[in-house]
């Protein structure tokens, strides 16, 4: 910076100079800085004249008498003397002194007023060093007063891009311990911390006699929770209490919602809740009084736990603040901590769905038990599944031990013993194959009319509610048109006989052995079914999923081909193994993210633009091992063909607890054999193998398999982002807390996508004057009503100007676009409180 300041210098100097009217300027250079550089001055109008401590009556002489018109620059390498020993004190009443110590250039180089001189002088030390002046230069401030100054150089120890005092405290607080902070040091090095402590008490209204740190953090966490508590706080933190709280609940806000800093808010959070002992402390508060406070990790534990204590007793109607449970656990994911409870408030929403099953009742007719299940039924089937999926996950899941209990006991005792029984009832029925189409016209029904390439992805066990939920997934993609429908598969309900059923044929057997035949060739291996399938299309192929890792593996396989079958085996090839069975709901949800994948990429690749999804058939499973009771004894006769959830024989077993068709029913040929299967979710008991993950015999759960016909768009499809808009009509806030409704313009669907908004209040130069609102943009109801939604803002503590703009704007969080400003006047009579608690 000093060849800076030295051109500073002979600029001011000349402009000094400017003019016809004579000039002269002393300069008592004090330390003599500039002794060795003086006469290197080029000055345009002037002359310099030393001034020497031995010689100031012949300067005297000289100025008044030998020259009284050159301009001259009076250069003095010494303070200034007293006016009782300075003989030129009264020519410098007609003239002017300079200065050119290092606070006046920086004054006039920054363009600080001289009244704010003393504040640079005060902080001098810290401009010794030529990367901190250039941080200081680099933050660009330009309305100098003695606050902007001394957050300007916190800023620059803190090295932030803007001159920002919350943006201090958060480098302060997630950058460093509490204890020996670094930045703090460094205040303490350049005499900031009086101003640092005395900014923290005007913004956030925090003053101790020895401030820490630690005190200022715990006055933050304490003053944002006593906004958000429904009841008093604790006597031994009200002293805690700030009378600024919407400047902290505006700081915390943002602090918590930044992707960069959550982590870090985190751990403060916990110590902070350590040393509140906040554990002990909110045990005894109502979960109602907790429910919208979101400044600990440990609030969300609790209102877990009442929930499951709910759940447990199976008080379905239970609500917080009028919000029923699922609805609690959708808004409290939502919360800053929703993230880190993901699991268990899904895990405890599918609970509660599964709970309502209690009251299960299914319908006497086969048709009706079809429609219900196609409606609703699979979803139990998917609760259970998603129940298990995030139960899995946790990673300690004793505390819903006993939840996991009930829920086995109800999907078992409840559902599945009452679905089962009565669908095998209706099934033995003259009408059962007449209520779905059969898996056995699959080809005939969705594959030999289709004009133009299609492919066939059959996922083995995809079983219905698996396909929805693949179908919901493909719904929310602006690519991807799909319809769903259903299947009754074959029985017996496994892979070689369901396989077989979904290739082109005119007959279907199976053997004396049990082999099973397409128009008496085999069709055990994918050659097999690829030569059955070419004698219907010539140009088709058979393919594993597996196999197609490449875009050029795909281009090749798919060249010319107007059917391709791929065979895909996720779900059964983790349930069907004793140690993996226990995977199978993971399996699902890793199938469904496979198929959906699959298709983006076939669509891309080569242009593939019908698909259709289907299964084999599909499966049940019960986490509970099965009890000798649930084992039905094997009578079958020498030779049959047994597994546990069918028997194929030559005579129909004679047993309670089991039913028997004709094969030839089934494959619509006159085969005698006769296959048996339990009316229950019970089991043939066989050797070996697992229990949990079962297919083959006849249930919904086993024979009703999706078929998803699929129609996708290549390349871009025009979406547009849900919109929100102001429904409050406000344009004056008048208080120091604002409730405001908004609508989401209209439901989100598969061109008009859902989004995360950020939403708070701004000043005209752009400073964030209330904390930011964080709201999720996906509601899909066609009511409006429905799709109103209020916030609360929560604004500084601070002076507001009522002549002056402030607005309310609303950020898309995906592209960080403003979608919404709207003008507000802010007439706050008492926005700094002044003094008093407000």
């Amino acid at each position: 910076m000093a060849e800076l300041n030295f051109k500073q210098i002979i600029d001011k100097l000349n402009a000094e100079f400017a003019g016809d009217i004579r000039k002269l300027v002393f300069w008592y250079d004090e330390k003599a800085e500039f002794a060795d550089d003086i006469d290197t001055l080029e000055l345009t109008n002037a002359k310099v004249y030393h001034l020497e401590s031995d010689n100031q009556f012949y300067t005297k002489y000289f100025l008044e008498r030998l020259d009284q018109t050159t301009n001259y620059l009076i250069y003095a390498p010494f303070p200034k003397p007293s006016v009782r020993n300075n003989h030129l004190e009264d020519t410098l009443l007609y003239s002017k002194q300079f200065f050119a110590d290092r606070a006046s250039l920086l004054a006039v180089d920054l363009g600080i007023d001289e009244k704010y001189k003393p504040v640079i002088q005060k902080y001098i030390k810290f401009f010794g060093a030529k990367d901190r002046t250039q941080r200081f230069y680099d933050l660009e401030i330009e309305n100098f007063n003695r606050d902007t100054i001394e957050v300007a150089l916190m800023s620059a120890l803190c090295k932030t891009r803007i001159a920002s005092f919350d943006e201090v405290v958060r480098v302060i607080m997630t950058d460093d311990g509490f204890e020996d902070n670094k930045y703090l040091a460094e205040f303490g090095k350049y005499d900031l911390l009086p101003a640092f402590w005395r900014l923290c008490e005007d913004q956030f209204g925090y003053t101790d006699v020895k401030p820490t740190l630690e005190k200022l953090v715990v006055t933050m966490f304490v003053t944002y929770t006593e906004r958000y508590l429904h009841c008093e706080l604790p006597q031994s933190w009200r002293s805690f209490v700030s009378f600024k709280s919407g400047s902290i609940i505006t700081f915390l806000d943002n602090l918590m919602n930044n992707v960069l800093y959550r982590g870090r808010y985190n751990q403060i959070s916990a110590n902070v809740g350590d040393e509140l002992n906040v554990t002990a402390v909110f045990e005894s508060y109502p979960p109602q009084a907790l429910i919208d406070c979101d400044t600990f990790a440990v609030v969300d534990r609790f209102i877990i736990g009442w929930i499951n204590e709910r759940l447990l007793a199976e008080d379905t109607g239970a609500k917080l603040n009028e919000m029923s449970i699922p609805v609690v656990c959708q808004e409290r994911r939502k919360k800053h901590f929703g993230e880190s409870y993901e699991g268990q408030y899904q895990l405890l929403e599918n609970a509660y769905y599964l709970i309502l099953a209690a009251n299960y009742h299914c319908p006497d007719q086969f048709m009706g038990i079809v429609d219900q299940y196609r409606a609703s039924d699979c979803l139990i089937d998917t609760h259970y599944r998603n129940f298990y999926f995030y139960y899995d996950q946790l990673t300690d899941n004793a505390p819903f031990e006993k939840l996991r209990d009930l829920v086995e006991a109800i999907y078992t005792n409840e559902y599945l013993s009452a679905v089962i029984p009565k669908w095998n009832a209706g099934f033995t029925g003259e009408e059962a194959l007449t209520v779905l189409p059969l898996q056995s016209d699959f080809f005939n029904r969705y594959v030999r009319s289709c004009k133009e390439r299609v492919v066939v992805i059959i996922s083995d066990a995809l079983r219905y509610e698996v396909g929805r939920s693949l179908w919901v997934k493909l719904q929310e993609d602006e690519k991807c048109s799909a319809q769903l429908e259903a299947m009754i598969s074959v029985l017996p309900s496994y892979t070689r006989l369901g396989m077989a059923a979904l290739l082109p044929h005119k007959t279907l057997e199976m053997t004396e052995d049990y082999r099973v035949l397409v128009d008496g060739s085999p069709c055990d291996d994918l050659k097999q079914r690829e030569t059955v399938l070419q004698s219907y299309v010539k140009n088709s192929r058979c393919l594993q999923y597996d196999n197609l890792k490449s875009r050029d593996v795909i281009r090749q396989a798919f060249a010319g081909m107007e059917v391709i079958y791929i065979y895909h085996n996720q779900i059964d090839a983790r349930g069907d193994k004793h140690n993996t069975e226990n995977e199978v709901f993971t399996a699902c949800e890793e199938a469904i993210g496979e198929i959906y994948n699959l298709i983006k990429r076939l669509t891309e690749d080569v242009s593939a633009t019908h698909y259709i999804v289907t299964a084999d058939h599909g499966f049940i499973y019960k986490r509970d091992k099965l009890q000798e009771s649930d084992k039905i004894t094997n009578i079958a006769e020498k030779g049959s063909f047994v597994n546990r959830r069918f028997i194929v024989s030559d005579q129909a077993l004679q047993e309670d607890g089991i039913f028997s068709v004709p094969m030839s029913w089934i494959l619509r040929n006159e085969d005698p054999k006769m296959v048996s299967f339990p009316i229950s979710a019970n089991v043939f008991k066989v050797a070996g193998g697992g229990q949990n993950y079962v297919h083959g015999g006849s249930s919904p759960q086993e024979m009703i398999v999706p078929v998803l016909d699929i129609k996708t768009a290549k390349g871009h499809k025009e979406t547009r982002t849900v919109q929100i808009t102001l429904v409050s009509m406000v344009q004056k806030i008048t208080n120091m807390i604002a409730s405001l409704d908004f609508i989401q313009t209209e439901p989100v669907s598969d061109v008009v996508k859902g989004t995360r908004y950020k939403i708070f209040f701004i000043s005209e130069d752009n400073e964030k004057i209330s904390n930011e609102a964080i709201y999720v943009a996906d509601k899909k109801e066609l009511e409006p009503q429905k799709r109103i939604f209020r916030l609360r803002f929560n604004f500084k503590n601070k002076k507001y100007d009522k002549s002056k703009q402030y607005y309310l704007v609303a950020y898309d969080e995906k592209n960080d676009l403003e979608i919404l400003r709207h003008a507000v006047v802010m007439d706050i009579a008492f926005g700094d409180d002044f003094g008093f608690n407000l």
